[in-house]
């Protein structure tokens, strides 16, 4: 069963008091803010397709610098605005001169947004366990609004695509989401993530997604078998052509000894 998709000034409800985030209220009726999907869960809200990302306190978010000043490490965090870790909120004591090799312009982050004051300037940490510049991995840039869909009720989805493939993953509120592994399972993680955002508006889409990922598994030992079956029969017979080859050299020697022994 499809969710329902809505459009921008689409009736929603005939009661005002069901009106939630995505929505306005017109003569005592609840419209459609977005071009989204309708959740009625609590109230009648509507999740955006698309949209630029809006910082707010606690998030998650994967951002890249962009400039290194004497006390701030400056973020892209793909929004509007860009966020700015000082050093303080770095784990371990930096001087101002060592900055940059630590992390320098293009380097990628995990970090978690500290504050957004009024004139939305957003102060970035480090000081968490798990946050730290990316070294490794891969970074998959989706639509924020649809990041709830990649993390599940409860985590679900998320855990799932961590137990099926093996790879790390860390979800950034901003739609960045980074992953790590070995590039098989990065491949097949990655063609996942992209099911989901195709498939976001869909019901039953974990389980799909785990029945995905079981029969890219079951495809890829099936391939890893037979390449395991093709080295072991050309190692059988490299050593069928040794064995030929020392078998060949007996025979010569035998017959040249014979040869001797006759004259």
């Amino acid at each position: 069963m499809e969710r329902e998709i809505v459009l921008p000034g689409q009736l929603l409800s005939e009661n005002k008091t069901d009106s939630g985030p995505g929505t306005y209220v017109k003569d005592g009726k609840v419209y459609s803010l977005l071009y989204g999907i309708k959740n009625t869960r609590n109230k009648i809200a509507v999740i955006p397709f698309s949209g630029k990302y809006i910082p707010s306190g606690k998030d998650f978010v994967i951002g890249t610098v962009i400039e290194v000043t004497p006390s701030n490490w400056i973020f892209d965090i793909g929004s509007p605005y860009d966020g700015l870790l000082h050093v303080s909120e770095y784990p371990k004591r930096v001087e101002s001169d060592r900055m940059p090799g630590i992390m320098d312009v293009g380097d990628s982050a995990l970090l978690r947004v500290k504050d957004v004051n009024p004139s939305m300037k957003v102060e970035l940490s480090m000081r968490e366990r798990g946050l730290k510049p990316l070294k490794v991995g891969r970074i998959i840039e989706v639509v924020p609004a649809r990041v709830p869909r990649v993390i599940g009720h409860g985590g679900s989805m998320v855990s799932m695509l961590k137990k099926e493939t093996g790879c790390e993953i860390f979800v950034g509120q901003n739609g960045r989401i980074w992953i790590n592994g070995n590039d098989s399972d990065l491949d097949h993680l990655t063609e996942a993530i992209e099911m989901i955002m195709q498939q976001s508006h869909t019901t039953g889409l974990t389980e799909r997604v785990c029945q995905f990922l079981r029969n890219e598994k079951d495809v890829a030992d099936a391939e890893e078998s037979i390449d395991a079956e093709e080295d072991l029969a050309e190692e059988e017979e490299a050593e069928d052509e040794d064995e030929s080859e020392i078998a060949e050299d007996t025979y010569r020697k035998v017959d040249a000894l014979l040869d001797e022994t006759d004259e």
